[in-house]
């Protein structure tokens, strides 16, 4: 298994077939803004769009972002968009994801890295826990997640 981003991806055409065949509204959303050219746009220059690979086999995938669907700037990095496909579920896909985004925020110096969800029961395995319930930029209300990044 590798991962990849999307943005520095030799076969961005493969990848973004890939992403349309999820069968999740958010991931379908994704994929319209990466073909429209608008996920930086939305998200933040620096977001990255993380793939777990097997080949040319699309495992699970996620957002690495400044900012997500809670609009609060001092609140970044953000992960979004989290999708495994369905032949992948339990075999910790996501786990493997998340880890490289905490990496990635380690390395960045972030003091927390967070999640907005409407889960429960499914971050905390990986490390996160709950931290409040914000309102999102549909005027919904999130669970927002948070992992601390421990410097070494």
């Amino acid at each position: 298994m590798k991962i990849y981003d999307y943005y520095s991806s030799d076969n961005k055409e493969l990848w973004l077939n890939e992403i349309e065949k999820c069968d999740w509204r958010a991931g379908k959303y994704l994929y319209e803004l990466l073909r429209n050219r608008k996920l930086k746009e939305l998200c933040g220059e620096s977001t990255r769009v993380l793939l777990l690979t097997e080949g040319d086999e699309l495992l699970a995938f996620c957002t690495y972002a400044e900012q997500d669907d809670i609009r609060d700037a001092s609140l970044t990095p953000w992960v979004g968009f989290a999708y495994t496909f369905p032949e992948y579920r339990g075999k910790r896909c996501m786990g493997k994801l998340l880890e490289y985004a905490y990496e990635l925020a380690e390395k960045e110096g972030h003091k927390y890295i967070y999640i907005s969800t409407g889960e429960i029961g499914l971050y905390e395995k990986y490390g996160y826990t709950f931290w409040k319930m914000m309102t999102d930029v549909y005027g919904d209300e999130s669970r927002v997640y948070r992992r601390k990044i421990h410097h070494v």
